[in-house]
Protein backbone atom coordinates (compact mmCIF):
# COMPACT_ATOMS: atom_id res chain seq x y z
CA UNK A 1 0.00 0.00 0.00
CA UNK A 2 1.56 3.37 -1.00
CA UNK A 3 2.82 5.44 1.94
CA UNK A 4 0.66 8.40 0.84
CA UNK A 5 -2.50 6.54 1.97
CA UNK A 6 -0.98 5.52 5.30
CA UNK A 7 0.09 9.12 5.89
CA UNK A 8 -3.39 10.42 4.98
CA UNK A 9 -4.97 7.83 7.28
CA UNK A 10 -2.73 8.94 10.17
CA UNK A 11 -3.82 12.55 9.56
CA UNK A 12 -7.48 11.45 9.75
CA UNK A 13 -6.85 9.60 13.03
CA UNK A 14 -5.16 12.75 14.40
CA UNK A 15 -8.32 14.63 13.45
CA UNK A 16 -10.40 12.17 15.51
CA UNK A 17 -8.24 12.78 18.59
CA UNK A 18 -8.17 16.55 18.07
CA UNK A 19 -11.96 16.80 17.79
CA UNK A 20 -12.65 14.37 20.67
CA UNK A 21 -14.67 12.29 18.18
CA UNK A 22 -15.91 8.77 18.86
CA UNK A 23 -15.93 7.46 15.27
CA UNK A 24 -14.41 7.98 11.84
CA UNK A 25 -16.19 6.88 8.63
CA UNK A 26 -14.46 6.30 5.29
CA UNK A 27 -16.98 5.82 2.49
CA UNK A 28 -17.21 6.36 -1.27
CA UNK A 29 -19.08 9.51 -2.39
CA UNK A 30 -18.59 11.46 0.88
CA UNK A 31 -15.61 13.18 2.53
CA UNK A 32 -14.27 11.35 5.60
CA UNK A 33 -16.73 11.99 8.46
CA UNK A 34 -16.37 12.02 12.25
CA UNK A 35 -18.98 11.54 14.98
CA UNK A 36 -18.80 14.27 17.63
CA UNK A 37 -21.32 14.46 20.51
CA UNK A 38 -23.40 11.79 18.79
CA UNK A 39 -23.67 13.58 15.42
CA UNK A 40 -21.84 12.87 12.15
CA UNK A 41 -19.90 15.80 10.67
CA UNK A 42 -17.79 16.21 7.54
CA UNK A 43 -14.14 17.10 8.02
CA UNK A 44 -13.92 20.58 6.56
CA UNK A 45 -11.74 21.09 3.52
CA UNK A 46 -11.80 17.43 2.51
CA UNK A 47 -13.24 16.34 -0.83
CA UNK A 48 -15.62 13.46 -1.41
CA UNK A 49 -13.73 10.18 -1.78
CA UNK A 50 -13.99 8.31 -5.04
CA UNK A 51 -14.17 4.52 -5.03
CA UNK A 52 -10.42 3.96 -5.47
CA UNK A 53 -9.46 6.54 -2.81
CA UNK A 54 -11.90 5.11 -0.22
CA UNK A 55 -10.68 1.57 -0.95
CA UNK A 56 -6.99 2.48 -0.58
CA UNK A 57 -7.59 4.35 2.69
CA UNK A 58 -9.58 1.44 4.16
CA UNK A 59 -7.08 -1.18 3.01
CA UNK A 60 -4.18 0.85 4.47
CA UNK A 61 -5.46 -0.41 7.85
CA UNK A 62 -4.90 -4.07 6.95
CA UNK A 63 -1.93 -6.40 6.90
CA UNK A 64 -1.43 -8.57 3.82
CA UNK A 65 -3.01 -11.54 5.61
CA UNK A 66 -5.99 -9.47 6.80
CA UNK A 67 -6.53 -8.12 3.29
CA UNK A 68 -6.76 -11.68 1.89
CA UNK A 69 -9.27 -12.55 4.59
CA UNK A 70 -11.28 -9.39 3.87
CA UNK A 71 -11.64 -10.12 0.12
CA UNK A 72 -12.83 -13.62 1.02
CA UNK A 73 -15.31 -12.60 3.76
CA UNK A 74 -16.36 -9.16 2.39
CA UNK A 75 -16.05 -7.63 5.90
CA UNK A 76 -13.51 -7.81 8.69
CA UNK A 77 -13.26 -6.77 12.37
CA UNK A 78 -9.90 -5.74 13.75
CA UNK A 79 -8.23 -3.38 16.19
CA UNK A 80 -5.51 -0.89 15.32
CA UNK A 81 -3.07 0.76 17.77
CA UNK A 82 -2.29 4.39 16.95
CA UNK A 83 0.92 6.04 18.13
CA UNK A 84 0.63 4.72 21.73
CA UNK A 85 -2.20 7.20 22.30
CA UNK A 86 -5.28 5.29 21.23
CA UNK A 87 -6.65 2.13 19.72
CA UNK A 88 -9.36 1.92 17.11
CA UNK A 89 -11.92 -0.87 16.77
CA UNK A 90 -12.46 -1.19 13.05
CA UNK A 91 -14.88 -2.81 10.66
CA UNK A 92 -13.82 -2.78 6.99
CA UNK A 93 -16.67 -3.78 4.69
CA UNK A 94 -17.78 -3.92 1.10
CA UNK A 95 -20.86 -1.99 -0.10
CA UNK A 96 -22.17 -1.82 -3.70
CA UNK A 97 -18.74 -2.94 -4.96
CA UNK A 98 -16.97 -0.20 -2.96
CA UNK A 99 -14.84 -0.59 0.17
CA UNK A 100 -15.73 1.36 3.33
CA UNK A 101 -14.53 1.44 6.94
CA UNK A 102 -15.96 2.46 10.32
CA UNK A 103 -13.40 3.19 13.06
CA UNK A 104 -14.38 3.48 16.75
CA UNK A 105 -11.98 5.35 19.04
CA UNK A 106 -10.88 3.40 22.13
CA UNK A 107 -8.79 5.36 24.69
CA UNK A 108 -5.59 3.65 25.85
CA UNK A 109 -6.46 4.46 29.47
CA UNK A 110 -9.22 2.41 31.02
CA UNK A 111 -11.54 4.85 32.79
CA UNK A 112 -12.90 4.14 36.26
CA UNK A 113 -16.54 3.83 37.33
CA UNK A 114 -16.31 7.40 38.68
CA UNK A 115 -14.71 8.79 35.51
CA UNK A 116 -17.51 7.26 33.44
CA UNK A 117 -20.06 8.78 35.85
CA UNK A 118 -21.65 5.36 36.44
CA UNK A 119 -23.63 4.46 39.60
CA UNK A 120 -21.23 3.94 42.57
CA UNK A 121 -23.13 0.72 43.39
CA UNK A 122 -21.34 -0.90 40.43
CA UNK A 123 -18.30 -1.35 42.70
CA UNK A 124 -20.29 -4.12 44.44
CA UNK A 125 -20.38 -6.20 41.25
CA UNK A 126 -16.57 -6.46 41.22
CA UNK A 127 -16.58 -8.36 44.53
CA UNK A 128 -18.47 -11.70 44.02
CA UNK A 129 -16.44 -14.84 43.34
CA UNK A 130 -19.10 -16.20 41.00
CA UNK A 131 -22.16 -15.08 39.07
CA UNK A 132 -23.18 -13.31 35.90
CA UNK A 133 -23.24 -9.54 35.29
CA UNK A 134 -24.30 -7.91 32.01
CA UNK A 135 -23.90 -4.46 30.46
CA UNK A 136 -26.50 -3.88 27.74
CA UNK A 137 -27.68 -1.19 25.34
CA UNK A 138 -27.68 -0.34 21.65
CA UNK A 139 -24.42 -0.04 19.65
CA UNK A 140 -22.18 2.89 20.50
CA UNK A 141 -23.52 3.48 24.02
CA UNK A 142 -20.35 2.72 25.99
CA UNK A 143 -20.99 -0.90 26.98
CA UNK A 144 -17.35 -1.95 26.50
CA UNK A 145 -16.03 1.06 28.46
CA UNK A 146 -18.30 0.17 31.42
CA UNK A 147 -17.25 -3.48 31.31
CA UNK A 148 -13.56 -2.50 31.11
CA UNK A 149 -13.97 -0.30 34.22
CA UNK A 150 -15.27 -3.30 36.20
CA UNK A 151 -12.51 -5.60 34.93
CA UNK A 152 -9.77 -3.08 35.71
CA UNK A 153 -11.09 -2.52 39.23
CA UNK A 154 -10.88 -6.29 39.83
CA UNK A 155 -7.34 -6.17 38.39
CA UNK A 156 -6.35 -3.57 41.01
CA UNK A 157 -8.20 -5.04 44.03
CA UNK A 158 -8.11 -8.86 43.83
CA UNK A 159 -5.47 -11.56 43.34
CA UNK A 160 -7.15 -13.52 40.55
CA UNK A 161 -6.72 -14.82 37.02
CA UNK A 162 -8.76 -12.68 34.59
CA UNK A 163 -9.42 -13.82 31.03
CA UNK A 164 -10.98 -11.66 28.31
CA UNK A 165 -12.34 -13.11 25.05
CA UNK A 166 -12.93 -10.34 22.50
CA UNK A 167 -13.55 -9.72 18.81
CA UNK A 168 -11.38 -7.69 18.47
CA UNK A 169 -9.45 -6.73 21.63
CA UNK A 170 -10.36 -3.12 22.47
CA UNK A 171 -8.94 -1.97 25.80
CA UNK A 172 -5.55 -3.40 26.76
CA UNK A 173 -5.07 -3.94 30.49
CA UNK A 174 -1.80 -3.62 32.41
CA UNK A 175 -1.43 -6.48 34.90
CA UNK A 176 -1.52 -5.35 38.52
CA UNK A 177 -2.63 -7.77 41.24
CA UNK A 178 -4.25 -10.11 38.71
CA UNK A 179 -2.89 -12.27 35.93
CA UNK A 180 -4.50 -10.68 32.82
CA UNK A 181 -4.87 -12.81 29.70
CA UNK A 182 -6.59 -11.34 26.62
CA UNK A 183 -7.61 -13.61 23.73
CA UNK A 184 -8.75 -12.25 20.37
CA UNK A 185 -11.14 -14.21 18.15
CA UNK A 186 -9.33 -15.35 15.02
CA UNK A 187 -5.83 -14.61 16.35
CA UNK A 188 -5.86 -16.46 19.71
CA UNK A 189 -8.97 -18.66 19.57
CA UNK A 190 -11.46 -19.76 16.93
CA UNK A 191 -14.66 -18.30 18.43
CA UNK A 192 -16.27 -17.21 21.70
CA UNK A 193 -17.61 -20.68 22.48
CA UNK A 194 -14.23 -22.38 21.99
CA UNK A 195 -12.45 -19.72 24.08
CA UNK A 196 -15.01 -20.14 26.87
CA UNK A 197 -14.79 -23.94 26.84
CA UNK A 198 -11.00 -23.75 27.15
CA UNK A 199 -11.41 -21.40 30.14
CA UNK A 200 -12.45 -24.33 32.34
CA UNK A 201 -8.92 -25.77 31.96
CA UNK A 202 -7.09 -22.48 32.50
CA UNK A 203 -7.78 -21.90 36.22
CA UNK A 204 -9.69 -18.68 35.47
CA UNK A 205 -11.50 -16.73 38.23
CA UNK A 206 -13.03 -13.88 36.18
CA UNK A 207 -13.95 -13.91 32.50
CA UNK A 208 -15.04 -10.97 30.35
CA UNK A 209 -16.79 -12.04 27.14
CA UNK A 210 -16.85 -9.23 24.56
CA UNK A 211 -20.27 -10.22 23.28
CA UNK A 212 -22.67 -13.15 23.64
CA UNK A 213 -23.71 -13.87 20.06
CA UNK A 214 -25.20 -17.37 20.10
CA UNK A 215 -26.97 -19.87 22.39
CA UNK A 216 -23.83 -22.02 22.73
CA UNK A 217 -21.81 -19.10 24.11
CA UNK A 218 -24.68 -18.01 26.41
CA UNK A 219 -25.17 -21.55 27.74
CA UNK A 220 -21.43 -22.04 28.43
CA UNK A 221 -21.23 -18.60 30.10
CA UNK A 222 -24.16 -19.37 32.42
CA UNK A 223 -22.66 -22.76 33.30
CA UNK A 224 -19.33 -21.05 34.06
CA UNK A 225 -21.15 -18.59 36.35
CA UNK A 226 -22.67 -21.57 38.19
CA UNK A 227 -19.34 -23.30 38.66
CA UNK A 228 -17.27 -20.73 40.51
CA UNK A 229 -16.49 -18.04 37.92
CA UNK A 230 -17.46 -14.38 37.76
CA UNK A 231 -18.67 -13.78 34.18
CA UNK A 232 -19.03 -10.27 32.71
CA UNK A 233 -20.46 -9.70 29.25
CA UNK A 234 -22.56 -7.51 26.94
CA UNK A 235 -25.72 -7.86 24.86
CA UNK A 236 -27.35 -5.58 22.28
CA UNK A 237 -30.64 -5.18 24.14
CA UNK A 238 -32.47 -2.13 25.47
CA UNK A 239 -33.56 -3.00 29.01
CA UNK A 240 -32.90 -5.51 31.78
CA UNK A 241 -36.25 -7.27 31.27
CA UNK A 242 -35.71 -7.45 27.50
CA UNK A 243 -32.23 -8.89 28.11
CA UNK A 244 -33.55 -11.75 30.25
CA UNK A 245 -36.26 -12.51 27.66
CA UNK A 246 -33.70 -12.42 24.83
CA UNK A 247 -31.42 -14.89 26.63
CA UNK A 248 -34.26 -17.32 27.36
CA UNK A 249 -35.85 -16.97 23.89
CA UNK A 250 -32.55 -17.71 22.14
CA UNK A 251 -32.95 -21.35 23.23
CA UNK A 252 -35.40 -23.94 21.85
CA UNK A 253 -38.57 -24.37 23.95
CA UNK A 254 -37.45 -27.67 25.52
CA UNK A 255 -34.34 -25.94 26.99
CA UNK A 256 -35.96 -22.74 28.21
CA UNK A 257 -37.08 -23.99 31.63
CA UNK A 258 -33.54 -25.11 32.47
CA UNK A 259 -31.98 -21.81 31.26
CA UNK A 260 -34.57 -19.87 33.27
CA UNK A 261 -33.58 -21.74 36.45
CA UNK A 262 -29.84 -21.31 35.77
CA UNK A 263 -30.27 -17.61 35.03
CA UNK A 264 -32.34 -17.09 38.18
CA UNK A 265 -29.58 -18.58 40.33
CA UNK A 266 -26.53 -16.97 38.63
CA UNK A 267 -27.58 -13.47 37.49
CA UNK A 268 -26.19 -10.70 39.73
CA UNK A 269 -27.35 -7.60 37.89
CA UNK A 270 -27.80 -5.80 34.57
CA UNK A 271 -26.66 -2.28 33.68
CA UNK A 272 -28.29 -0.65 30.64
CA UNK A 273 -26.39 2.41 29.43
CA UNK A 274 -27.21 5.30 27.07
CA UNK A 275 -25.05 8.25 26.03
CA UNK A 276 -27.01 11.47 25.39
CA UNK A 277 -25.81 14.83 24.02
CA UNK A 278 -25.49 17.49 26.74
CA UNK A 279 -27.16 20.87 26.09
CA UNK A 280 -23.83 22.75 26.10
CA UNK A 281 -21.73 20.05 24.39
CA UNK A 282 -20.35 16.65 25.34
CA UNK A 283 -22.13 13.42 26.27
CA UNK A 284 -23.70 12.19 29.51
CA UNK A 285 -24.94 8.88 30.94
CA UNK A 286 -28.50 7.75 31.46
CA UNK A 287 -28.71 4.30 33.03
CA UNK A 288 -31.01 1.54 34.14
CA UNK A 289 -29.64 -0.69 36.91
CA UNK A 290 -31.22 -4.00 37.94
CA UNK A 291 -29.89 -5.61 41.10
CA UNK A 292 -31.02 -9.21 41.25
CA UNK A 293 -32.65 -9.89 44.63
CA UNK A 294 -34.92 -12.74 45.76
CA UNK A 295 -38.01 -11.07 44.24
CA UNK A 296 -36.31 -10.80 40.83
CA UNK A 297 -35.06 -14.40 41.04
CA UNK A 298 -38.62 -15.60 41.68
CA UNK A 299 -39.97 -13.60 38.72
CA UNK A 300 -37.34 -15.14 36.41
CA UNK A 301 -38.10 -18.68 37.68
CA UNK A 302 -41.85 -18.18 37.29
CA UNK A 303 -41.59 -16.69 33.79
CA UNK A 304 -42.92 -13.28 34.94
CA UNK A 305 -40.06 -11.23 33.52
CA UNK A 306 -42.50 -8.48 32.40
CA UNK A 307 -42.94 -7.56 36.10
CA UNK A 308 -39.23 -6.75 36.56
CA UNK A 309 -39.71 -3.15 35.35
CA UNK A 310 -42.09 -2.59 38.27
CA UNK A 311 -39.54 -4.04 40.74
CA UNK A 312 -36.85 -1.67 39.40
CA UNK A 313 -39.25 1.28 39.66
CA UNK A 314 -40.16 0.55 43.28
CA UNK A 315 -36.71 -0.46 44.57
CA UNK A 316 -34.74 2.77 44.39
CA UNK A 317 -33.90 2.45 48.11
CA UNK A 318 -31.92 -0.71 47.20
CA UNK A 319 -30.01 1.23 44.55
CA UNK A 320 -32.02 0.16 41.50
CA UNK A 321 -32.46 2.82 38.82
CA UNK A 322 -35.11 2.96 36.08
CA UNK A 323 -34.05 4.39 32.73
CA UNK A 324 -36.97 6.84 32.60
CA UNK A 325 -36.19 8.21 36.08
CA UNK A 326 -32.54 8.62 35.05
CA UNK A 327 -33.61 10.47 31.88
CA UNK A 328 -36.16 12.60 33.75
CA UNK A 329 -33.52 13.68 36.27
CA UNK A 330 -31.17 14.81 33.47
CA UNK A 331 -33.98 16.85 31.86
CA UNK A 332 -34.97 18.44 35.21
CA UNK A 333 -31.35 19.41 35.87
CA UNK A 334 -31.25 21.12 32.45
CA UNK A 335 -28.40 18.90 31.24
CA UNK A 336 -30.36 17.18 28.45
CA UNK A 337 -33.11 18.41 26.14
CA UNK A 338 -36.48 16.71 26.56
CA UNK A 339 -36.50 15.84 22.81
CA UNK A 340 -33.24 13.91 23.19
CA UNK A 341 -34.42 12.12 26.33
CA UNK A 342 -37.61 11.07 24.52
CA UNK A 343 -35.57 9.49 21.69
CA UNK A 344 -33.69 7.27 24.18
CA UNK A 345 -36.71 6.37 26.33
CA UNK A 346 -38.34 2.97 25.78
CA UNK A 347 -41.59 4.38 27.25
CA UNK A 348 -41.94 8.08 26.25
CA UNK A 349 -45.45 8.37 27.77
CA UNK A 350 -44.16 7.37 31.21
CA UNK A 351 -41.24 9.82 30.81
CA UNK A 352 -43.71 12.63 30.07
CA UNK A 353 -45.74 11.75 33.19
CA UNK A 354 -42.62 11.65 35.38
CA UNK A 355 -41.68 15.16 34.25
CA UNK A 356 -45.16 16.43 35.12
CA UNK A 357 -44.97 15.20 38.73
Amino acid sequence: MPNEYKKELEELLEEVLKRDATDLHISCGRPPMVRVDGKLKEIEGMKALDSEHAKNLALALLTEEQEKKFWKQKDLDLSFPFDNRARFRINVYQETNNVAAALRFVPTKVRTIEELNLPPLLHEFTKPSQGFFLVVGPSGQGKTAALAALVDEINHTRYDHILTIEDPIEYTFEQDKCIMDQREIGADCLDFHQGLRAMFREDVDVCMIGEMRDPETISTAITAAETGHLILSTLHTNTAAQTIDRIIDSFPPYQQAQIRMQLASTLLGILSRRLLPVVNGGMINAVELLIVNSAVRNLIREGKVHQIDMVIDTSSEEGMISLNRSLAELVREGKVRYEDAEIYSVNPNELRMLLQE
